[in-house]
C-alpha cells in the first residue's frame, strides 16, 4: 500500500488534540501492518476533490454528499460516536440556535425571519432543517431569506451579529464550540433540536482494497480502547467507533424525499 490522504475536516475544534489523533492514526495503523501510513492529517480546501481522490485512505465526509454526490464513488469505513447533547450512538441532530432576545421562540415563530446555512449539500445545516421546516410552511416559503455562509461557525456569526435569525449547527460542531471558542456562542441560546440521523461518516477510496479496510476498521477499533489515547479522544468528543451499513444514511434522503414531497424542496 502507498502512501495516501488522511484527513478528519470536518471538526476543527482543538487543533493541538487533532494533531495528536493523526499521531495515534497512525501508531494504530502501523500496528495493523499499514506502514505506508502518512505521517500527519491534511487539511483539504477542496473537500469534494478530497473525497473523491483515487488516494483517499481516510476521511470524514457529511451524510448527504455521501447519498448523493459520493454514492457508489467512495467506500464506507466507519462511523465515530461522538459524546455531545443531541448525540445518541452513532446518531446526531441538529442545533436550532437564536439570539437570546429570541429564546421564548418556537420554531413556528420563525416563519417568515431569516436563516443562515452553510452549503445546500449539508445534513445537519440544510437537509435536516428542511425536514422540520417543511410540514410549517404553508403558502410559499417558511423563511423570508436564507444565507449561504460557507460554515458552520459562520453560520453562527451570522446569527450572533444581527444578520440571521436562525441556523442549524451540527451538535457536536456546536458543543466544540461552546468548548474551545466560546466566545463565538455568547448571547445565543438552542431552541431545539433536529430529528436524528447518522453521523458524518468515515469513508476510503474505492480503489482502497478489502484487506486495507478491514486493518483500517480493526485500527480504528483498537484506538478506541488505548489508554493513550483516551485524554486526546475526550478532547475531540469522541466516544467510539462503529462500522454501520451504507443503508442507515438512506435516512437523509429521507429527510430529503418528505421535504420535497411536502413541496418544500428549499429553505427560502
Amino acid at each position: 500500500m502507498t502512501a495516501g490522504q488522511v484527513a478528519l475536516p470536518m471538526y476543527a475544534g482543538a487543533p493541538d488534540a487533532m494533531q495528536q489523533m493523526g499521531l495515534l492514526l497512525r501508531q494504530a495503523m502501523h500496528a495493523q501492518g499499514l506502514h505506508a501510513w502518512p505521517d500527519a492529517l491534511v487539511w483539504p480546501q477542496d473537500l469534494h476533490a478530497h473525497w473523491l481522490s483515487p488516494d483517499l485512505l481516510l476521511s470524514q465526509a457529511c451524510g448527504y454528499p455521501l447519498t448523493h454526490a459520493l454514492m457508489g464513488k467512495v467506500q464506507l469505513l466507519g462511523c465515530f460516536r461522538y459524546d455531545a447533547p443531541g448525540c445518541q450512538g452513532i446518531d446526531c441532530r441538529s442545533v436550532l440556535i437564536a439570539r437570546q432576545e429570541h429564546a421564548h421562540m418556537a420554531l413556528e415563530d420563525f416563519r417568515g425571519r431569516r436563516v443562515a446555512f452553510n452549503s445546500p449539500d449539508s445534513q445537519s445545516g440544510y437537509n435536516a432543517l428542511r425536514a422540520l421546516v417543511a410540514p410549517l410552511a404553508v403558502q410559499g416559503p417558511f423563511f423570508q431569506q436564507a444565507l449561504a455562509t460557507g460554515g458552520h461557525r459562520l453560520s453562527v456569526d451570522a446569527v450572533r451579529e444581527g444578520r440571521a435569525d436562525l441556523a442549524a449547527i451540527d451538535c457536536v460542531t456546536w458543543a466544540l464550540l461552546q468548548k474551545y471558542a466560546p466566545q463565538t456562542t455568547v448571547g445565543l441560546q438552542s431552541i431545539g433540536f433536529s430529528a436524528p440521523y447518522p453521523g458524518l461518516p468515515l469513508i476510503t477510496a474505492l480503489q482502497t482494497s478489502a484487506q486495507a479496510l478491514q486493518a483500517m476498521r480493526a485500527g480504528l477499533q483498537s484506538l478506541m480502547a488505548t489508554p493513550a489515547a483516551a485524554n486526546t479522544l475526550a478532547q475531540l468528543l469522541i466516544s467510539g467507533f462503529e462500522t454501520p451499513d451504507l443503508a442507515v444514511y438512506q435516512r437523509c434522503r429521507e429527510m430529503e424525499v418528505s421535504a420535497v414531497e411536502s413541496g418544500y424542496p428549499q429553505l427560502a
